[in-house]
């Protein structure tokens, strides 16, 4: 890529691209290619101009040399980052913003008084008419009080005045449609498919293809625990599905033959052959964006209050408004009192704020489903961790297959083992998946319908042999699985340094594949500074051996840890937890964790785990790090600080409004204008991001 550098100061550089600037598509994809890059952490495009900015660390000869390096010609960008851009959008509102001043004050200017009366007269029939709304249907809210003092001015020929208040409600709205808009489509994209590859159903076998490939009436076949890609129809199988990101429905829903099922949502339970009948995933993210703007689910705690806050002090306006008139008997101090309410600022300050952490949230990769899930890890006082996969790396290695058969290689056992690992979604199972790739192990479906069991592990057949794969307590204890006699001494000295993965068939064990799952290395530092930030209590909770949990809790330190548990019992634990009045987080990866992670007043997933974990969380980090939990605690109190400080805000100058307006010392245009022009101000404020350094 060939630019210029056009300003520079350490850290940070803006370089100019292309002379007749990007296209949105061309700024999309410039800004993803651009965070791809190592040592750059924050890009912003501006498409008028071709120019780019971005944020950096370390030396910025090497960074521009890795910029100077890429060519978006060669570059496969996911077709949401795209289509789900919310871009253009901006750019709109912008436009729309602009126009709307330069029309106000060019108007004033060139337009005669007489026509900007009649023009004021015209505009304030929707104001009206919202009031007479109000009326009808027996609520006495703000619409109202704009309709009275807006025909209040008409009356008193007061045109400056009413054209002023419209003006900055229609400012007011403009911003608020905006922010809205834009947190909504920033919050559906985190929640968009990230499938790319699905099993195709054949003749012979099912193969893993590209979902790209996949046409309407072809067949593929979903696994416990993983998103279903495409809109279909059950052919085959029953399960349960979690639809909760595309209805809102809290309860699982069981699917059979015939039944229609949906991208975006996730298999629970069962495996299921589903005939295609969609091959367009934006029908989920369409859906999802109509979802979200029906229900409740952005609000938070402190956006419903603000609103009936808001809702209720209307009548105390009114009464206020004619104790005025009753006491003064003068319209300009009644006026004054009429032009100034509370509500508009708090109805639009607090959702703007909740928003606006939405977005910055999704900025530093964490993807937030709601605005009361902001105020929960605010308050949370304990986290929970699963270890595999969450406190350690996401992407644990095979170090050795141990053999205690003579049938079998270990090379034959990891491709059996790679065999039936590769249908579920867990990063041990990827472990085993990558070491057979790695030694070019071929492996064609061997076996028979494969099942999950949660948290235990796999059973399936071989030859009309039943197979299991999974844990110690799974394999050898459920199971009975035992240990031939002259590999006995062999299976006591396993390296016990190690994850044990147990498989078995016909109950004789036959390996142990052994699974080096090293520490995340953030992971000690990342509890230290959680405690630091309002976590009075640090659990470790895992299916591992205790030995195994040991070492890890004491190398990270933890304040608690917790071995060979299975999903009922992480959850239950969260649940004692919530009952002993603490506030709980839980952070996990794998199907396994899902329990706890419902259980818990706020769950958090970790990107790389299962579908069903990131479902159902309310939380995902999207980064391989876990920093990104201490930026989430960061800026969950910023966003409690911002709303107490809007509260004082609106409060204090409003009710300096009256007062002043109450006892003469401005006039209700003024005191229209201030109030308006505060409430602005609070809102646009509420837009900013937060220094969460």
């Amino acid at each position: 890529m060939k630019f210029k550098v056009k300003h520079e100061i350490c850290g940070r550089s803006r370089i100019h691209v292309l002379d007749n600037g990007f296209t949105f598509k061309e700024a999309d994809i410039y800004e993803y290619v651009l965070l791809k890059i190592k040592n750059i952490t924050k890009v912003k495009i501006y498409e008028a101009t071709g120019d780019i900015t971005f944020y950096y660390d370390g030396r910025a000869e090497d960074v521009y040399k890795r910029v100077a390096s890429i060519s978006i010609k060669d570059v496969e960008i996911p077709k949401d980052i795209v289509e789900n851009s919310s871009r253009e959008l901006s750019v709109n509102y912008k436009e729309k913003l602009i126009v709307k001043i330069t029309r106000r004050y060019l108007g004033k200017i060139f337009v005669p008084s007489v026509i900007r009366y009649v023009y004021s007269c015209f505009k304030a029939v929707p104001y009206v008419l919202k009031g007479i709304k109000c009326v009808l249907n027996n609520r006495v809210e703000v619409p109202l009080l704009d309709a009275i003092a807006i025909t209040i001015s008409l009356f008193r020929r007061d045109f400056k005045t009413a054209s002023q208040v419209m003006f900055l409600l229609g400012i007011g709205e403009l911003l608020e449609e905006w922010t809205h808009k834009k947190s909504v489509s920033d919050l559906a994209k985190t929640m968009s498919i990230n499938v790319n590859e699905v099993w195709l159903v054949t003749e012979k076998t099912d193969v893993l293809v590209s979902i790209n490939d996949v046409n309407i009436g072809d067949k593929i076949r979903v696994h416990m625990g993983h998103f279903i890609p495409l809109d279909g129809e059950v052919l085959e199988g029953e399960g349960v599905v979690n639809q909760a990101s595309l209805t809102g429905e809290s309860e699982p829903v069981r699917k059979g033959l015939g039944s229609s099922v949906y991208a975006g949502t996730v298999l629970e339970e069962g495996d299921i052959v589903i005939r295609v009948t969609k091959n367009c995933g934006a029908t989920h993210y369409e859906k999802v964006i109509s979802m979200i703007e029906e229900t409740e689910k952005i609000k938070s705690k402190a956006s419903s209050r603000a609103e009936h806050l808001a809702d209720r002090l209307v009548p105390y306006t009114l009464l206020g408004t004619g104790i005025t008139y009753l006491l003064t008997r003068n319209i300009t101090k009644t006026m004054s009192v009429l032009m100034v309410d509370f509500s508009c600022a708090l109805k639009l300050a607090m959702p703007i704020t909740v928003l606006t952490t939405i977005k910055q949230a999704r900025e530093c990769n964490i993807a937030i489903k709601g605005g009361k899930f902001i105020e929960e890890i605010n308050e949370a006082t304990t986290i929970v961790f699963d270890k595999t996969g969450t406190l350690t790396k996401a992407c644990p290695k095979v170090k050795k297959v141990i053999a205690y058969t003579d049938e079998y290689t270990e090379d034959e056992l990891l491709t059996i083992a790679a065999c039936l690992e590769e249908h579920f979604p867990h990063s041990i199972a990827n472990a085993v998946v990558v070491a057979a790739k790695e030694k070019n192990l071929i492996h064609e479906e061997m076996h028979s319908k494969v099942e999950y069991i949660v948290a235990h592990g796999i059973v399936s057949s071989i030859d009309g042999k039943r197979v299991v794969i999974g844990s110690h307590h799974f394999v050898v204890e459920d199971e009975k699985c035992k240990v031939d006699e002259k590999y006995r001494e062999k299976y006591d000295l396993r390296p016990m340094e190690y994850s044990h993965l147990y498989m078995a068939i016909d109950n004789v064990l036959i390996a142990i594949i052994c699974i080096e799952d090293p520490i995340r290395s953030e992971a000690k530092e990342v509890i230290s500074e959680l405690r630091k930030v309002g976590f009075n209590k640090v659990v470790m909770m895992t299916g591992d051996s205790r030995r195994t949990a040991e070492v890890v809790a004491k190398s990270i330190g933890v304040d608690e840890f917790y071995a060979e548990v299975l999903p009922e019992e992480k959850a239950a634990f969260v649940t004692k937890e919530r009952e002993l009045g603490n506030k709980v987080a839980m952070v996990g990866d794998g199907i396994n964790d899902s329990p706890a992670l419902s259980a818990a007043n706020v769950g958090i997933a970790i990107s790389d785990g299962s579908a069903i974990a990131r479902e159902i969380a309310d939380i995902t980090i999207m980064s391989d790090s876990l920093y990104e939990l201490i930026t989430l605690k960061k800026i969950s109190k910023k966003m409690q600080d911002r709303i107490d400080s809007n509260y004082i805000k609106i409060i204090g100058i409003n009710g300096g409004l009256i007062a002043l307006g109450v006892t003469g010392v401005i006039a209700p245009t003024t005191s229209a204008l201030v109030h308006n022009a505060s409430t602005i101000s609070i809102g646009l404020n509420s837009m900013t991001d937060y220094d969460i350094k």
